[in-house]
Formats: structure tokens, sequence, C-alpha cells
């Protein structure tokens, strides 16, 4: 098994970002074509990505995540491995990501968006269950989704807002704990790219 990073054509990677080699039976990082990885991200073995991948600086993607095409992974952004990410997907600056999350195509992520993944943090064991944010899905900046929770395709997370429940698709949730709404109508159809 190779045990340095697959690059497709047209990379650019910074001198100071890593690309982490494999240990044991892990499989080094496989990266597409006309990626932008800037200084100081690390990207760990078992990790798949697209075409057209950008970071910010300090971003850190870890094992076991598949990325599509055309993804965006702001400054200080993490995505904590055990992940998927469809294409067109945009993190801002700051967005967590946990493991075991699903995340659909046309995604927009604003800065400091946290996800979440464990239901009784540090109180007992349990199975960890991310959330499913799925197509083209808006969440607003210093938001919170919790563990288990699926926002439905072309909803709306509010700035500043907790959600405990399943969004329904075309809605608007905003608040703590998070309420549903109407959509506006500005905010109705699919993400643009």
């Amino acid at each position: 098994m190779p045990d340095t990073p697959t690059l497709g054509q047209d990379c650019i990677v910074s001198d100071l970002a890593e690309l982490r080699s494999p240990e044991g039976e892990s499989a080094p990082p496989k990266i597409g074509d006309e990626a932008h990885i800037r200084s100081h991200t690390i990207v760990y073995p078992d990790v798949t990505i697209g075409d057209r991948f950008v970071t910010g600086h300090r971003a850190l993607v870890r094992e076991r995540t598949t990325i599509a095409d055309d993804v965006v992974v702001g400054t200080d952004t993490v995505i904590d491995g055990h992940t998927s990410v469809g294409s067109d997907v945009s993190m801002q600056t700051g967005v967590y990501v946990p493991p075991e999350t699903t995340i659909g195509d046309r995604v927009f992520l604003g800065p400091h968006a946290v996800l979440t993944n464990d239901p009784h943090p540090l109180r007992r064991e349990c199975d960890l269950d991310g959330p499913t944010l799925e197509a083209d899905v808006s969440v607003g900046a210093n938001a919170t989704v919790l563990p288990g929770v699926t926002v439905g395709e072309r909803a709306f997370v509010a700035a500043g807002a907790v959600v405990a429940d399943d969004v329904p698709p075309e809605t608007l949730a905003v608040g703590v704990p998070a309420e549903t709404r109407p959509l506006p109508e500005p905010l109705s159809g699919q993400n643009r790219r």
C-alpha cells in the first residue's frame, strides 16, 4: 500500500500544510484535481476528497471523511472524521463538524456554526449520533445543531439558533430552543453555487 498522498492535477498545497502519512492499515489521503490547501491545514489518512477542494488556514480534516467536489473548508474549521460531505458545500470560519455527521449537496454553514454528536456528554456511554443536513440547507453564524437532528432539504437555520428537534424541509428554524416557521420567500429554493 502506498504511503504518500495522492494528489490530482493542478493542486496547490502550502509547504506548511500537512497531508498525513498512513499508519498500519490506513490509506494515505486522496485529493482530486485543482485543490488549494492553505498553510497549517492537516488532512489525515483515510480521507478522500474530490476536485476543487479549497481550505482556509488551519483547517483540520480527520480520518474516514469523504468530501465530494467543490467544497470550501474555512479557516479554523474542524471536520472531526467519520463524516460524509456532499458537493458544493461551504463551511465558513470556525465551523465544527463532529464524527457521524452527514452533509448533503449545496449546504452552507456560517461562521462558527457548531454541529454536535454526543447526546450525553461525559455522563454515560452512548453511541455518537451526528446530525444530518440535507441538500440546500443553510445554517447561520453561531447556530448549534444537536445530536441526531435532521435538517430537511432547503431549510434555513437562523444565526444563533439552537436546534434540538428535526427541522422540516423548506422551513425556518429560529430561536433558543429553535422553533420552526414558514420559510420567507426570499430564502426559498436551492442554495446557489
